[in-house]
């Protein structure tokens, strides 16, 4: 049985401005930076390894994924966060009551895409990772949306919705006969 670490980036600028973050990018700050470690230090007192690992193609997760591992990675445009069109950098006042049944079309007025679609993309790429010959043990780097639309593919997201998808946070997915399943979420404050 395959396992798939799909992580959160480290908390950004634009995370502690409350701006919408999506294709849009922002630097890491010191905590995000501390929280990467943080992860990293977990990995390693889990004796947790990778054969594998992938991020998002936005620097805030080829950052975060750099502080956890020294090793070769390849970036994919299919783990990126979902476009938020023209609300891409706005204040996150003007989506802050969203629900996430508001969220497969709301963003779709603004030039922005589905988080439906966010969800099927993010399915096909770690599906195609997943897939791969010698990919036992694989370290995503993603982000919020993209993993909580991930997590929506496989399962009702509400309780570990409610729990918080925090920076860094972990969804340790195991990938047996082309299906994932959930087998824990790791939160910062449990590294």
């Amino acid at each position: 049985m395959k396992t798939l670490y799909l992580m959160r980036h480290g908390e950004t600028l634009f995370n502690v401005q409350h701006k919408i973050q999506g294709w849009c990018d922002s630097p890491l700050t010191e905590k995000g930076i501390k929280q990467a470690q943080k992860a990293r230090d977990y990995f390693s007192k889990k004796g947790i390894t990778f054969d594998h690992a992938y991020c998002s193609t936005s620097e805030r997760c080829s950052d975060t994924l750099e502080l956890i591992v020294d090793m070769p990675y390849t970036r994919l445009k299919g783990l990126k966060e979902n476009f938020y069109g023209e609300l891409e950098g706005e204040s996150e006042r003007l989506n802050k009551h969203l629900s996430p049944k508001d969220c497969e079309t709301f963003y779709i007025q603004f030039g922005g895409e589905s988080s439906n679609t966010t969800r099927d993309r993010m399915m096909k790429t770690l599906t195609e990772i997943m897939d791969k010959e010698n990919h036992e043990n694989v370290l995503v780097v993603s982000h919020s949306g993209a993993c909580f639309n991930f997590l929506r593919a496989i399962q009702d997201p509400t309780e570990e919705l409610n729990k918080g998808f925090g920076n860094c946070c972990i969804f340790v997915y195991q990938y047996d006969q082309h299906q994932f399943s959930l087998k824990e979420v790791i939160r910062q404050e449990e590294q």
